[in-house]
């Protein structure tokens, strides 16, 4: 059975920082790239950042130079650190895992709120 577990979300005011954790089970995981995507209400869901098989990251554009990203391949564990929040970073955070032609999973999801 494939798990990705998210934890780490909370409140936190303007400015600010929290670090998500995504532990996953039940996968290759070092063969899979992963990613985090969020939703805000009413909007769709739209891509924070990616991390390859090795660990290389690329962020979107609306997260550069605030969060970071990182796995590690021997605990199964995929993190993102971000930095510098603002309210438009309030939004369900999602873990994903993918690897062409063998799977695609996602986590339940994490709330991040950003506000004073």
């Amino acid at each position: 059975q494939v798990q990705l577990v998210e934890s780490g979300g909370g409140l936190v005011q303007p400015g600010g920082s929290l670090t998500l954790s995504c532990v996953v089970s039940g996968i290759p995981f070092s063969t899979y790239g992963v990613a985090w995507y969020r939703q805000a209400p009413g909007k769709q869901r739209e891509l924070v950042t990616t991390i390859s098989p090795m660990g290389t990251a690329v962020n979107s554009d609306p997260v550069k130079g605030r969060f970071i990203a990182s796995r590690d391949n021997a605990a199964n564990t995929v993190a993102l650190q971000m930095n510098s929040l603002q309210p438009e970073d309030t939004a369900v955070y999602y873990c994903n895992a993918r690897k062409p032609w063998e799977g695609d999973y996602w986590g339940q999801g994490t709330q991040v709120t950003v506000s004073s």
